[in-house]
Formats: structure tokens, sequence, C-alpha cells
């Protein structure tokens, strides 16, 4: 590679100087950098950090002076101890090179460690103070922990022996029906695992294939900030606070704390301690029971003791049983003795009075009032037959007479003298010319119950070609001659 010449020479020596493409200087730049820095160890703050799509991650390295580009490869990314987070101070191990697309250098970062505990711990307080402003930590979310819980779910490494103390435990106080949920507890993916744990027993359904648990148990073993950082996590906090099923956080040692335990409606300081707050111990509770069975039965004979002393007590002050029902009995043979002596009067009173009313009694007079009502009975039958009859008479001269006053009113007796009855085709009487056309058929009667039927001519009309013939036919039905004529 050529050398650039400084500014200061002469005309001459510039004009023999190489001239370089932008890519040549570009990629000559680039292998300069490499050649002179290899791995490196940089120290500084994260500031900007962006998670694209493509799964690499680009930062920010700084001070208080400088800003150092920063890229994290895919494969790289999802190894990484720490989470990298705006505000961040770590240690990143990688190859410095340049980007001659844009004219920087940059980190290619390998590995990434915090700093320092000061600078986690301030991220920590942060996010404790935003989540608390929230009320994910309040006291009155905390949900009380099942007495005897038929199933528990277990966030955990199946590896680990955390799960085989939890076991251990369980077994040893009171067997339960236990789900492991596997999870990493440690690294990158840690934290969304465990989140999804804790949703997805959240998910099951009551009743379903997969028994829904009374209580989980989300734990780990101890480490250090940096190891148990998945469990500062916010989806984690938010996944604990939002569970509907009671959570115990066993999470590190007891002097180990993160933002989980305030979120869990209970803190164990092990996992150990953890499944000894999920179960009460079994001969414990066989002893209480057995111990409150002996206390019942000796409270029970105590109190029949007492009552029976007290019931012999009050049968003491009783009086005897004889003597309570002599002076009913005697008051009974009394009212016996009397009852048989009232009887014998009664029946020969009843006797006596019999026998007055039988002596009364005699053939004679009843068969004499026997032929006295026939004779009066014959005596009514006669009178009877003679008001029928003369009550038929009247009511047949009635009847005559009616019949000659309505023979009087038939309109017969006007046709006989000279009259005629004049009908429509309907047999309907014609009373008015103004109710007639002309051509319409009219019947007319006569004295001796002829009919003949015309046609009608208004005046100043011709009068059609009827046969004026009289003829016996009369409209049908023929009315049923009587001696009473009709009115109409």
């Amino acid at each position: 590679m050529s050398e650039i010449e400084p500014e200061g020479n002469s005309g001459g020596a510039m004009g023999n100087a190489h001239e370089f493409s932008v890519t040549e200087l570009s990629f000559a730049l680039k292998r300069t950098v490499e050649d002179n820095f290899g791995y490196v160890r940089v120290k500084g703050e994260l500031g900007r950090v962006s998670r694209p799509a493509s799964g690499h991650l680009y930062l920010d390295l700084k001070d208080d002076k400088s800003v150092l580009n920063g890229v994290i490869w895919k494969g790289n990314a999802s190894k990484l101890r720490v989470k990298p987070e705006q505000g961040l101070e770590v240690v990143c191990t990688g190859k410095l090179t340049t980007f001659p697309g844009q004219s920087r250098y940059q980190i290619i970062i390998d590995q990434m460690e915090l700093a320092g505990v000061g600078a986690l711990m301030a991220l920590l307080e942060q996010r404790k103070k935003m989540l608390a402003a929230e009320g994910l930590f309040a006291p009155e979310k905390k949900r009380p922990l099942p007495f005897l819980p038929e199933v528990i779910g277990v966030v955990t490494s199946p590896s680990g022996a955390v799960i085989r103390d939890i076991l251990h435990r369980l077994s040893d106080r009171f067997p339960r029906h236990v789900l492991v949920w596997p999870v990493r507890v440690q690294g990158e993916q840690s934290a969304d695992e465990v989140a999804a744990a804790i949703e997805g027993f959240n998910r099951l359904p009551v009743g379903g294939s997969v028994p829904r648990p009374d209580l989980l148990i989300v734990a780990r073993g101890g480490g250090s900030l940096e190891d148990l950082w998945s469990f500062n996590e916010e989806k984690v906090v938010r996944a604990a606070a939002g569970s509907q099923i009671p959570l115990i956080s066993a999470v590190g040692h007891e002097t180990d704390t993160t933002l989980i335990d305030y979120a869990a409606d209970r803190r164990a300081p092990t996992p150990t301690a953890a499944a000894e707050m999920a179960v009460p111990v079994r001969t414990d509770l066989v002893a209480r029971v057995l111990d409150a069975e002996r206390r019942l039965i000796r409270a029970e004979t105590r109190k029949l003791t007492e009552l029976s002393s007290r019931l012999e007590g009050l049968g003491r002050g009783l009086p005897r049983l004889e003597d309570l029902i002599a002076l009913p009995g005697q008051r009974l043979d009394h009212a016996s003795e009397k009852l048989g002596l009232a009887l014998g009067a009664s029946v020969r009173a009843k006797q006596s009075g019999l026998d007055r009313v039988a002596g009364r009694l005699s053939p004679r007079p009843l068969i004499s009032a026997i032929q006295q009502g026939r004779r009066r009975a014959s005596e009514l039958g006669e009178r009877a037959v003679r008001a029928e009859k003369r009550q038929l008479s009247d009511r047949g001269a009635r009847l005559a007479q009616a019949g000659r006053l309505l023979e009087s009113y038939s309109y017969h007796g006007v046709l006989d003298r000279g009259f005629a009855l004049v009908r429509d085709e309907k047999g309907r009487p014609v009373r008015q010319s103004a109710a007639v056309k002309s051509g319409d058929s009219l019947m007319i009667e006569f004295a001796n119950r002829d009919y003949l039927p015309v046609a009608a001519v208004k005046e100043g009309g011709k009068a059609p070609s009827v046969s004026t013939k009289a003829t016996e036919a009369k409209p049908s039905p023929k009315p049923k001659k009587t001696d009473q004529g009709q009115l109409f």
C-alpha cells in the first residue's frame, strides 16, 4: 500500500501520489483497523439498543465523550448472559472493524458482561419503582394459599436439584400431584420461557385432560445477580402479578431478592421452604385429628355423665308412679260402678215408655183411617175429571171464536167481493205500479183460487204477447188450502 504524502510537500511530490477510489480507500482503512486492533475489550454504557426482525442487535457503547457503534450477530445474541438494555454499564469483547457503506467503524461483539453490580442494581431499583407505581406489588392483591392443593404446578429446570428437593419435601410432608413445566432459569430465553409457563398454567381449563393446578411454585437455586436476572425481567413480573392461580416465588437463597418475589402471593427463602409452604405435614394433621377425636369423645362422655346425674336428681324429686295413678284408678272404679247402674235404669225406663205406646196402638182405627183416605181420593178424582172437561170446553169455544175473527180478516173475503191479488214472479204482493217495469212477469189470483200469469205494461209501452188464458198452475210451493184465509 502506497503511503499518502502529508500536506506541505512540494507540488511535484503531490503530483506523483497514488490515486485511490473511494472503495479502495475504505477497504484499505478496514484492513488497517482489523490488523492493528484484533480482539479488544471495551467498557462503556449502553445507549441505543435496536432489535430488528433479522435477529441481529445494533447498539451504541458510549462514555462521557465518545460513542462506538456495536453489532451482535443473531447467533451470538441468543447466547449472551446479559440482556442488553439501555443504561447498563457493560464490558464487550469483540473484533473492531469498519462499515465501508457509511464510513464508520464499529465493534462486532462476541461476549458481553456487566461492568459492575452498581449499574445493575440501579436498573433494578428503577424497574422496581416503576412496577410498584403500577400497583403490581400491592398487598391487597395477594391471594391466600390453598390449605391442601390437589395439584401443584412447578416452573423450574427439570434437570436441576431444585425439582428434586421440591418433590422430596412434598413426598415427606403430604404427597400431591405435581406438574412440572420445564424452563431455562438462566440466559437470554429464560425470561420468555418462565413468563410463558406461568401464563400456560393459567390457561389450562378446569376439568380438562391436563388438571389445572391449585398452586404454582416458581423456583430456582442460588446464584449471582446476573444469574438471577431473568426473574427481574418485566414480562416475568407481570405474568406473576396477573396469575389467577396463587403463586409462591422460590428464587435463589434467603438473601437473594428478585422482583418476582414482590409480585408473588408468597415468597419462600428456598425451594424446599416453598414445598413446606405448599402443603401441611400429613402426620401432624393425622395427629391433630386423632387428638381432636379423643378430646371430642372425652367431652361427650363428660357431658353424658353430667346429664345423667342431673336426670337422676330430677327423678328423685318426682312422686312414685303408684301414688300418681292410685287416685285416678279409684275414681275410674267408682265411675264404672255408677255406669252399670245407670244403664240398667235407662233400659227399664225406655221399656216402660214403649209399653205405653204399644197399648195405645190397635188395628181398627188404622183400617178406618185407610178407608176414609180411599174415599177422599175417589171424590177428588171425580172432581178433577169434571174440571178438566169444563176447561177443555171453554178453551174450544174461545178457539172457535178466534178462528171466525181471523177468517173475517182474511183477504179471501175481499177476493170474493170481485177483487184480485197481483203478485210478482217471486210471489210477493204488488202494492204500487212504481214497483213494476214493462215486461215483468206477474201472477193474478182470483177468488176461486185460480192464477193467471200476465206481463206488465206501462203506459205508453207495447204489451208483449203473453197468453191471457186462465190456468190452474200455482206458484210452487202451492199454499195449502184451508178453511181459514191469509191476510197476505
